[in-house]
């Protein structure tokens, strides 16, 4: 057995070692220059041994492999950008594992606005995420070429949205009687956020914040943004999700020249899978539907009570109209960052043209912030919303964009002072700071229900 080899082994170590230092002390009596050298050799290679023995990693305990008959290879695609495939990653696990299939790695959306040509571990660790969920799910590289199945040879279809676990196990599971590979080409919101069992819904959560690890490339940068952030003291990690995409898909132009507002329109009109139809701006924003823009950003920190000397990182892409836009901003709080400032151009480089790896080491500064504070309630907001939660309830100020936006035009009308906007702000927000609560369910309605991400409750228990 593996014991008795071990022991066997221990053995025969310590005779080797007792018969040579014998061999020295005799030889020391009798000729003692003779040996000194060998005696020598045998202490450096002694205390060699010892230290390879101290700092040699130890071998990383696997989870038990979870041995069950697979009803099939389950292939993801998953659509949108990082936060919003990740996601639907920790969704597609939970469905394999309930239905007892052998999941593919993930394909990653290449087709969307951003264009990143990244595939799943260029973001991830792959083999971490393979082996940490053996015990759950078998995850292979590829399907197996004995199966004569190509990528063009599986069955597709996208999952029927908000889907609870009876549409999985008797409308999904039959057809993999039927075909050997099926692949999901959608993969975004395609669980429920509710009604699910408590097993399933920690599973989700498992996947998220222990299975979905980044790659040593990329945490090794995030880790150093953090430590220079800290470096200079507390800092708040500000989403700008002002951003040319999230504009144009949204329909939102407050702001922006007249020009700008027709090239978001054109944008929007170019992209079939964003909505094709007439958006009124200023409807969506007093609706709270738009995202907030830097100057009421600005606005709010103020009121908030954020000081002048408050460390602010910028934790987004391209700001639309870039610099000019955040004049406001940059002047109220001079220490405004963004990773580009703090980091050499070549760290950089790696991961130039890839938004999706860009934008993790953005999530990850969020999650490490002291205050994170989203300017529009998207999927990287929702995340490390939810991220922060699961880390004992970081301080996260979701902004309610509809009450800020109707209270930003009385202030600006003069209709309020700056010390009543500045109360109204505050006890508009007393209770949007991340503190534990149960999430909001609306019966019949899943796509209005708060987001499983953003407050997955049955798995915090042990965190509060």
């Amino acid at each position: 057995t593996r014991l008795q080899i071990w022991f066997v082994r221990i053995c025969s170590s310590i005779l080797i070692w007792t018969c040579l230092v014998q061999f020295v002390t005799v030889g020391e009596l009798w000729n003692p220059t003779l040996l000194t050298g060998l005696s020598n050799q045998i202490t450096r290679i002694t205390h060699f041994s010892l230290h390879s023995l101290e700092t040699t990693p130890s071998p990383r305990l696997l989870p038990p492999l979870r041995i069950y008959k697979s009803n099939g290879f389950l292939k993801v695609s998953c659509n949108g950008g990082l936060n919003q495939m990740r996601a639907a990653i920790c969704d597609m696990v939970t469905v394999a594992r309930l239905l007892n299939l052998t999941m593919v790695v993930p394909e990653l959306d290449k087709r969307s606005f951003w264009a990143d040509p990244s595939n799943f571990g260029d973001i991830f660790d792959k083999n971490h995420f393979i082996d940490s969920l053996r015990d759950e799910v078998r995850i292979i590289k590829r399907v197996p070429k004995k199966l004569g199945h190509t990528s063009a040879d599986a069955f597709e279809m996208p999952p029927v949205s908000w889907s609870n676990e009876s549409y999985y196990l008797q409308q999904v599971l039959p057809l993999f009687d039927k075909y050997k590979v099926i692949h999901f080409n959608k993969t975004d919101a395609r669980l429920a956020n509710n009604g699910l069992s408590v097993e399933l819904q920690r599973l989700r959560c498992r996947v998220n914040f222990q299975a979905l690890k980044f790659t040593p490339q990329i945490e090794a940068l995030g880790n150093k943004l953090v430590r220079i952030l800290k470096e200079k003291g507390s800092f708040v990690a500000l989403h700008l999700r002002y951003e040319m995409d999230m504009l144009a898909f949204s329909g939102c132009s407050h702001g922006c020249s007249e020009a700008e507002a027709f090239e978001l329109k054109t944008m929007r009109y170019a992209y079939p899978w964003w909505r094709e139809k007439e958006l009124v701006s200023e409807e969506r924003r007093s609706q709270g539907m738009c995202p907030l823009t830097p100057e009421e950003t600005t606005l709010v920190l103020q009121a908030l009570g954020f000081r002048k000397d408050t460390q602010i990182y910028i934790a987004s892409g391209e700001i639309y109209g870039s610099e000019r836009r955040l004049a406001a901003l940059r002047a109220a709080f001079p220490r405004l960052v963004k990773k580009e400032m703090l980091l050499r151009p070549g760290d950089l480089q790696q991961f130039q043209n890839h938004s999706s790896q860009m934008a993790a080491l953005d999530f990850m500064v969020s999650v490490a912030s002291n205050i994170f504070i989203p300017t529009y309630d998207g999927n990287m907001a929702k995340l490390v919303e939810g991220h922060r939660r699961y880390l004992g309830f970081k301080k996260t100020i979701v902004p309610d964009r509809k009450k800020l936006v109707e209270l930003i035009d009385l202030f600006q009308n003069k209709t309020l002072s700056w010390d009543e906007f500045a109360v109204a702000v505050r006890l508009a927000h007393v209770n949007r700071v991340g503190k534990p609560r149960y999430r909001n369910v609306i019966v019949d309605k899943p796509k209005e229900e708060e987001y499983f991400y953003a407050n997955p409750h049955e798995c915090l228990s042990n965190n509060k």
